[in-house]
């Protein structure tokens, strides 16, 4: 004899329980996400704003300088800084904040410049030595002969075959650059260049610039970022260096390297001279190397900073 299921009797004063309502997602604020992530990499916060100075200097220069960079004034000669003339002015009597403030564009503009010149060309380069091997060996001894040679000589020679302007100095700067670039993009493509995907689209019949636009550039970028910000910072010191030696920029234009090689002569009386453009060129380099200390932490998924 089949019996009903049997209801167990109602408690009296049950509690039910309310229906679960849905979570609200909390609404994303563009504000906050930019400061948290400033917070969670400092490096990029501390670098990054200086850089934006400089940049907001180097634009408004015409602006922020106090008179004409080129104005010369034998009669205030040699002067120390007075409100008159913040950081003094040069042995020729030019005011050297507006000298400074005016070099910031040189700098900034070769450092950018040779940056991009030099891994848009070592990257095209690696990326075609790396994934065909029979081009891989001529173009990397054509790069390793450039690599041998250090690189202030290679930009002095370079500059010794052409007239001083800031256009041949990124382009002297920049050639002893693009070898680094070249292997360092060609480390990456070899190590791609194994990995199943790449050999599921090369099976696929994927055509070759196919595969290395759209497969291996970019997984190529990521270190490629980072070595362009050490470039750039490189590529200051050196622009500095061929102008502090006469090789650089031309002296009617204005850069910290000149400015430094003009107050050579006076350094141990007048040491503010090559004081003040001498700390303008490390604060911008530091800024640029914290930039790319922050961008390596940030793209390498080993850091264990990365947050």
């Amino acid at each position: 004899m089949n019996r009903e299921p049997t209801r167990p009797p109602d408690r009296v004063g049950a509690v039910i329980a309310a229906p679960e309502m849905p979570e609200i997602m909390p609404e994303f604020s563009p504000r906050a996400g930019v400061i948290g992530f400033l917070r969670r990499n400092p490096k990029i916060a501390v670098g990054g704003t200086i850089l934006l100075l400089l940049l907001f200097c180097a634009v408004f220069a015409g602006f922020l300088g106090t008179v004409d960079p080129g104005a010369i004034a034998p009669s205030r000669r040699a002067r120390p800084p007075s409100p008159e003339h913040w950081f003094g002015t040069d042995m020729i009597g030019r005011d050297l904040y507006s000298r400074v403030v005016y070099g910031t564009r040189v700098s900034l503009f070769v450092g950018f410049s040779v940056a991009l010149v030099a891994s848009f060309t070592g990257l095209a380069i690696g990326l075609v030595a790396g994934f065909l091997k029979w081009v891989d060996g001529p173009v990397m001894r054509v790069m390793d002969g450039l690599m041998s040679i250090p690189p202030i000589l290679l930009a002095v020679a370079l500059m010794a075959l052409t007239r001083g302007s800031v256009g041949n100095v990124v382009i002297a700067i920049a050639i002893a650059d693009v070898p680094r670039v070249c292997r360092l993009v060609r480390s990456s493509v070899l190590s791609l260049r194994e990995l199943p995907f790449i050999e599921g689209a090369v099976t696929a019949g994927s055509s070759t610039p196919r595969i290395i636009l759209r497969h291996v550039l970019p997984n190529a970028l990521a270190p490629l970022t980072v070595q362009a910000t050490y470039i750039c910072a490189s590529a200051m010191i050196t622009e500095a260096i061929l102008s502090f030696i006469g090789a650089g920029s031309p002296p009617d234009i204005p850069s910290w390297g000149n400015i430094m090689a003009e107050g050579r002569v006076l350094w141990q009386v007048k040491p503010f001279i090559i004081a003040f453009p001498a700390v303008s060129l490390s604060i911008t380099v530091l800024a640029v190397n914290l930039l790319g200390d922050g961008l390596r932490d940030l793209l390498d998924p080993r850091s264990a900073t990365k947050a």
